[in-house]
């Protein structure tokens, strides 16, 4: 983490909601500690300045926030899949060579807590826990050490999914990023606090039964070669997000195969980040 500012050591930050608009908060006990961005994303593209304790705007308790998207509008959100060896041999299919890549647009992000708004015309939305890479600075084609020093932490998203449109054609794109659909939050937590590769439980319940659980060591291809390896391909920049793949354990895989519906409660958890509860709703 030497590259980026000291505004990067042990910290929960969260991107909320209030009358004034969306600000940045710091977690502090149960409490968040406001201060003047607009969220994390904004933060992390001033240098992230250091948060100084009774510098903040505000105080509000955590159990009464209203979380908007960690990252509301990051330059890019690139996801990667069949990136966990048991998911990989859940689908019938070899470990990869290299990563898979796709991405999203932000206008498929929600809160930790918001609806998710079941796809239009589909008959087979599925879930996708993921553990998820928060930039600190920009980096283009890097080295292993270029990568981990640009990685400012994790949060916790869910790769909603229509499998059916997913599989219109060969290309994933139209069935991973209808607007309204991917809980990214409450937290984003730093390195400094998690490591650079994490071991973390992940879970998925639907409708409190468990569908998903894993260890985020399962991953084929972890967070700092994740971030090598796409910078090869194009400028990573500060609050840019990567979602690092699914484990086994999605609808879509299983037998029979189980998908969303209205009134579905989708809570996805990663341990020492935080958790996502998001009913499914349509519009």
């Amino acid at each position: 983490m030497a590259d980026l500012k000291n505004g990067i050591i042990d910290m929960k930050l969260a991107t909320i909601r209030t009358a004034q608009g969306n600000t940045l908060a710091r977690e502090s006990e149960g409490e968040l500690l406001l201060y003047p961005f607009s969220d994390v994303g904004a933060w992390l593209q001033a240098g992230s300045p250091e948060l100084v304790a009774g510098e903040e705007t505000a105080r509000l308790s955590a159990g009464s926030a209203d979380f908007a998207p960690v990252v509301p509008a990051p330059g890019k959100i690139v996801c990667v899949g069949l990136n966990y060896r048991e998911h990989i041999l859940e689908m019938g299919r070899e470990l990869p060579e290299r990563p898979t890549l796709f991405a999203k647009y932000p206008d498929a992000l929600i809160g930790a807590n918001d609806p998710i708004i079941l796809p239009p015309g589909s008959d087979a939305v599925d879930w996708e826990a993921e553990l998820t890479i928060v930039l600190g600075s920009t980096v283009s084609r890097a080295s292993s050490d270029e990568a981990a020093a640009a990685i400012a932490g994790y949060t916790v998203a869910n790769d909603i999914s229509a499998r059916d449109f997913q599989r219109f054609t060969p290309q994933w794109l139209q069935g991973k990023t209808f607007d309204d659909t991917t809980p990214l939050g409450p937290y984003v937590v730093t390195v400094d606090e998690l490591g650079l590769n994490p071991d973390l439980q992940l879970d998925c319940e639907i409708d409190g039964k468990t569908k998903q659980s894993s260890q985020t060591a399962d991953l084929v291809f972890d967070p700092t070669e994740l971030v090598r390896y796409i910078s090869q391909i194009t400028t990573l920049r500060a609050g840019d997000i990567i979602l690092t793949g699914t484990p086994g354990g999605v609808g879509d895989g299983r037998s029979p195969k189980e998908f969303l519906t209205e009134g579905s409660t989708v809570t996805t958890s990663i341990t020492s980040i935080g958790t996502c509860t998001n009913t499914c709703a349509t519009r």
